[in-house]
């Protein structure tokens, strides 16, 4: 009698281990589909949001014309060559709005066709830090960086970087802007508003 309420009650465990594994399961595929859905979202508006810039590099691929896919550069002009299309103009611009360019100028030529443009390469996204840091050079952008942050890539300061001194230089409508950068100010969250966003072709200078 006690070894088949023993076996009864075993037969009772395992069938809720079994189910409480299938719950659990289920909960962890469900979490691991959310969590790849979450990052598939943000990569595509990071790319929706992405503006283009000399030195890029993209895929462009038109849907079953296998003669219209090419690896791509931008080039310094902020320009590129495509069949049938001409110059297409993609610094300033996201992939999406190159993307619809091309289909508009590809209609007359083919009937509803569809585009694919891909980035592929960001090293025209690129800033410079210089002056008194542990790495100076030029850095790409992936897609954006603050001014604390390229000071970080850069390796951070030196004991000899004037601190309250640093500026951002940034070209802009042909004529150079100087915009200042007070370390102290704003890593004390003071003044947060120097702190900028950096864009495409800015040096940080630390003196």
């Amino acid at each position: 009698m006690s070894r088949h309420v023993l076996t009864t009650a075993n037969s009772k465990a395992y069938v809720f281990m079994i189910r409480l594994l299938g719950r659990t399961s289920l909960f962890v595929l469900l979490m691991g589909l959310t969590v790849v859905a979450t990052q598939c979202a943000e990569a595509q508006g990071a790319e929706a949001d992405y503006m283009m810039h000399a030195g890029d590099e993209l895929e462009v691929s038109v849907w079953k014309e296998v003669d219209l896919q090419r690896k791509i550069l931008v080039r310094p002009d902020g320009k590129f060559s495509f069949p049938l299309t001409g110059e297409v103009q993609a610094a300033g611009r996201s992939p999406a709005e190159v993307r619809a360019d091309i289909e508009s100028r590809l209609k007359v030529y083919i009937p509803e066709p569809v585009v694919t443009v891909t980035v592929t390469g960001v090293n025209g996204n690129g800033i410079y830090v210089i002056g008194q840091v542990n790495k100076p050079g030029a850095f790409v952008m992936n897609p954006r960086l603050s001014v604390l942050q390229a000071l970080s890539v850069a390796g951070g300061t030196t004991p000899f970087a004037k601190l309250d001194n640093i500026v951002v230089i940034r070209m802009s409508g042909g004529t150079q802007r100087s915009l200042p950068f007070r370390y102290n100010k704003v890593s004390e969250g003071k003044d947060l508003s120097e702190n900028i966003e950096l864009e495409a072709g800015d040096v940080v200078v630390v003196p």
